[in-house]
């Protein structure tokens, strides 16, 4: 199967923002900023560069695996997992409702497919992504391992303990991404905590760092493909991904504020006039 081109992963991306925001307001709760600025991203992941069988295989063998770092923007993981076939889209509509599947963080207990850790607890997914890379190296397959990570996240000291242990095992075989959009929830990262020059500080700690606009689909999808030739090579690989939070929706992107709330009954309505309904909404 061929595979779709950069028109056809930005009207899958313009759905997934539609479901993004309808999903937040059914639930009067979650994060739609940085799950608006993530979906170019994991839409091209997942529909155009992921290794994928049918079906969801538990222990994910011979074909490449994603862990959601920052599980707070799981709205846009959960709709592309949906929209990718992992489970029926109408799921989505029971956002963060008691006893349903689609947490408002991804959790395993509820057995939704594509979910492999509870995630959430912000500076724990590259370790895990580590762990993984690590057994498919000694299983001997050639099938990589991503991750993606916020850019607040930075602050947590288990990321840097991370960094340091893949680039001393060469763990090569794993592509993590910084959402690097200069938000968290408090405000700007320069204000709450500044974070310097990363690609620096990523080379610095032995990784290989390439660069990517992440609301630009057509970047997104040349950074995957370089991403994917730099591996092997004896150093873990880190794409360091510009992105606005909130992108798509004019009231709502580059800002902190939309972080973590949820459209109003008129914010949605506008929001859903500036993206195009391609696929049906659930």
């Amino acid at each position: 199967m061929s595979k779709p081109t950069t028109a056809e992963l930005e009207r899958i991306a313009s759905q997934v923002r539609r479901d993004i925001v309808r999903m937040v307001h059914g639930a009067s709760s979650g994060h739609p900023g940085g799950s608006l600025g993530c979906t170019d991203f994991l839409v091209a992941l997942y529909f155009y560069a992921m290794k994928r069988k049918e079906g969801f295989d538990p222990n994910g063998i011979d074909e490449d695996l994603f862990f959601l770092s920052n599980g707070h923007i799981s709205p846009v993981w959960y709709s592309v997992l949906a929209r990718s076939g992992y489970f029926e889209t109408s799921e989505l509509a029971t956002f963060r409702q008691i006893d349903s599947r689609v947490q408002g963080h991804p959790a395993t207990e509820e057995g939704l497919p594509g979910i492999r850790i509870a995630s959430g607890s912000l500076g724990q997914g590259l370790s895990v992504a580590c762990g993984a890379a690590q057994v498919k190296k000694l299983n001997g397959e050639s099938t990589l391992v991503y991750a993606l990570m916020g850019d607040g996240e930075l602050e947590e000291g288990q990321v840097w303990e991370a960094a340091m242990y893949a680039a001393h095992h060469k763990i090569d075989n794993i592509i993590a991404t910084v959402d690097y959009n200069g938000q968290q929830i408090d405000g700007p990262t320069d204000e709450v905590m500044s974070l310097g020059d990363l690609k620096a500080k990523w080379e610095a700690f032995g990784w290989t760092v390439i660069e990517s606009q992440g609301n630009d689909m057509a970047s997104i999808v040349k950074s995957l493909d370089e991403a994917k030739e730099l591996t092997g090579q004896g150093k873990p690989i880190l794409n360091l991904m510009t992105t606005e939070m909130g992108f798509g929706i004019d009231f709502m992107v580059g800002t902190h504020k939309w972080h973590g709330i949820a459209p109003n009954d008129e914010q949605l309505a506008d929001a859903l006039s500036q993206l195009e309904e391609t696929l049906g909404d659930y």
